[in-house]
């Protein structure tokens, strides 16, 4: 490469986003004090954009305005100009997107906000072409107003972007210590219902998102209402995805969401934590439904993120991208005569099965015409398509993965697309808890590896010397500091681990960590602050409740410290989340649809279900395995071992094997029952709780 290239300040960042814009003719800026600094010294204001390395359209605004020579005078002569990655400051994102949600009822990525010195807003939008288009402003016409009007009417923005700020600190959650109705299930069940969509699954036309979360809530309500209803929507929503485009059929793993209703047409990044999410959705719809498809699914989603996302450190990487040499979907789209070349004996087979088409099966965005393309789509199950034909279901399945692997071969000659190779506390964290929870339901001793592994990692590079938490590694280098989704996440796993494993370090760690946010993040009013009151101050502290594309930390939360509490028996957890829910309480009950995460806590909060202890067994001991394969309830399983014993409840600590047999105590509200003796006594019990 030429070295002498322009760079700009981005060229000493980590960040593979902020990397791709260190040789934009853009004087980009990091957010820094550096960067203010010169806002305010010199009387600009700032522009700030905010976006992810694999993110299409980001790509798109880089390429019709960054790159563009006439853009970047504009913008050097009239703003100090700011990039920020989403997933490096997700605290500095919140706090604009709220913005822009605010000003103009959307968002998305590339966030544009045009601000003051001070980092208080005055204007908000997302992509912006470089002309105006009808009703879309252009680039070009937005910097040449907003450098007319700073110069003419700077006082009046400058009150308008107080005013912006102070109602963003009015935004935050009340805490009018309110309470929530246990009516809150059923509504929240009724809302999901008024927009489930029963033919293809999901909710919502289009675009449509896998929103896990919201398939985990309607699990536990089918087993707390015995609603058919609410399982059956499970059901659907997950065999649709599997089949649908949505799904690479080739190298496994979902993209990020379907453009259509009908899981078919999808936008390509893959995520972490979409597979750490939906891996833990497939597996507990497979504990509940035994549906071989779920466990099928399940243990592709993790065959993807071992090939393709696993660093050599033994943590995960963030995400692919969509595009690949500029094209979304490249990467991942097959036309009929490249079927014909690698296929020779199959083509009829696989074109009926994945609905490809001499011209394409999907129309181009930009031009809705058929480009030639075919993306990979099943429109049955493989079992019902070899019932209906007669043909023997294991040797067809055998015929297929020879197929996959054929096309999986040859579509690795391909460029791939760019691969963010970030690591983030929070993704990882809800990987090792997915992978945790898997290798219970699946009695599969190497997923639990593999949960115990990145876990190492973290405890080896993600720990601050105060016992706190770093957001990201990279390069060998990990910083920013810690927000309540990278603790929530990882306090999560950490039980999890513990549960499968019974070993104490895991339980110890999780305390550690509990104890650590709730001196540095906890709201005395109630619920966590997005960032720690160590952090760099922003114009607001956030609270985050809603549970958007990943669960919000106060979520996470609330079902940690009450899964502490009944192990360890500290009662200090289960009042502070008490009083979570009632600082909550009003957001929650507006829209509980919008809240089934933290619905998922609260119900763990509020029913008796309590803790499974069981002594006299090894905790990955066959008996172990099939116990967890037949659990279905909320109850905390504790292995009682003389090494964890010690951080163990005192309601739990005269918990002792009978006779030298596996026992089983049921325990609720710190109250323990009667010994249960005997492997099958124990599970008869089991499969009644």
């Amino acid at each position: 490469m030429n070295e002498n290239i322009r760079t700009n300040k981005l060229a000493a960042e980590l960040s593979p986003y902020l990397l791709q814009h260190k040789h934009n003719p853009v004087d980009w800026y990091p957010w820094s004090e550096e960067a203010f600094d010169k806002a305010k010294a010199e009387n600009k204001p700032v522009f700030l954009s905010i976006g992810y390395s694999t993110c299409h359209w980001c790509h798109v605004m880089e390429r019709e305005s960054f790159e563009d020579a006439e853009v970047a005078k504009l913008m050097n002569d009239t703003f100090v100009n700011i990039k920020v990655d989403r997933e490096e400051r997700p605290d500095v994102d919140h706090i604009y997107m709220t913005v822009c949600q605010m000003m103009t009822g959307a968002g998305g990525w590339p966030l544009t906000i045009l601000m003051t010195p001070e980092g208080k807003p005055f204007y908000a939008g997302t992509y912006f072409p470089k002309y105006s288009r009808g009703e879309r402003p252009g680039i070009i016409d937005l910097i040449t107003r907003t450098k007319e009007v700073w110069q003419t009417h700077q006082a009046e923005l400058a009150e308008t972007a107080d005013d912006i700020s102070e109602q963003l600190k009015n935004m935050l959650p009340t805490t009018d210590d309110a309470s929530i109705s246990e009516n809150i299930f059923r509504k929240a069940f009724h809302e999901l219902a008024g927009t489930y969509d029963e033919f293809h699954g999901g909710f919502g036309t289009r675009p449509k998102f896998p929103v896990p979360h919201n398939l985990l809530f309607l699990m536990k309500h089918y087993r707390r209402s015995n609603n058919d209803e609410a399982l059956q929507m499970v059901v659907n929503t997950l065999t649709r995805m599997r089949l649908g485009g949505i799904y690479d059929h080739v190298g496994f793993g979902f993209h990020r969401y379907s453009t259509d209703a009908k899981w078919f047409l999808p936008h390509f990044e893959k995520m972490l934590y979409d597979q750490a999410m939906l891996l833990n959705a497939y597996s507990e719809a497979y504990l509940q439904t035994k549906n071989e498809l779920f466990r099928k699914t399940a243990y592709e989603i993790i065959e993807y993120i071992n090939r393709d996302l696993l660093s050599p450190e033994g943590a995960y990487f963030s995400a692919e991208d969509a595009d690949s040499e500029g094209e979304e979907g490249k990467f991942y789209v097959w036309d009929i005569e490249e079927i014909r070349e690698h296929l020779i004996g199959n083509v009829e087979l696989v074109s009926e099965l994945y609905g490809i088409e001499e011209n394409g099966n999907f129309l181009e965005e930009a031009t809705r015409e058929k480009n030639g393309k075919n993306i990979l789509s099943l429109k049955d199950t493989i079992a019902h398509y070899a019932q209906s034909r007669d043909l023997d279901l294991v040797e067809l399945n055998s015929k297929l993965e020879n197929i996959r692997q054929i096309l999986l071969v040859e579509r690795s000659k391909r460029i791939r697309p760019h691969l963010d190779d970030k690591i983030l506390t929070d993704w990882n964290g809800l990987i090792i808890a997915a992978l945790a929870n898997a290798g219970k339901i699946f009695a599969d001793e190497e997923f639990i590896a593999y949960a115990e592994r990145t876990y190492s990692f973290m405890k080896s590079k993600m720990f601050t010397p105060d016992g706190g938490l770093y957001h990201r590694f990279r390069d060998g280098i990990a910083g920013i500091d810690g927000m309540i989704d990278d603790y929530a996440y990882t306090i999560s796993a950490l039980i999890e681990l513990f549960s499968a494993t019974a070993k104490s370090d895991y339980l110890a760690d999780a305390i550690k960590l509990t104890d650590y946010l709730l001196e540095h993040f906890l709201d005395p009013k109630g619920g966590f602050f997005f960032t720690s009151d160590l952090a760099e101050k922003l114009i607001v502290r956030k609270k985050e409740i809603y549970d958007g594309a990943i669960p919000s930390g106060n979520s996470i939360m609330l079902a940690n410290l009450v899964k502490l509490s009944k192990i360890t028996g500290n009662t200090a957890y289960v009042e502070i989340a008490d009083k979570a829910t009632k600082a909550f309480a009003a957001s929650v009950t507006a829209a509980p649809s919008a809240y089934t995460s933290f619905l998922l806590g609260f119900d763990s909060l509020i029913m008796q279900n309590g803790e499974i202890v069981i002594v006299g067994t090894e905790p990955r001991s066959e008996f172990m395995k099939a116990l967890f394969t037949e659990l279905k309830s909320s109850y905390t399983v504790i292995v009682k071992t003389p090494g964890n014993s010690l951080l163990l409840g005192e309601h739990l600590k005269n918990n002792v094997a009978i006779d030298g047999k596996i026992t089983a105590y049921i325990c609720n509200n710190f109250t323990c029952s009667e010994p249960i003796s005997g492997e099958e006594e124990i599970l008869a019990k089991i499969r009644d709780l």
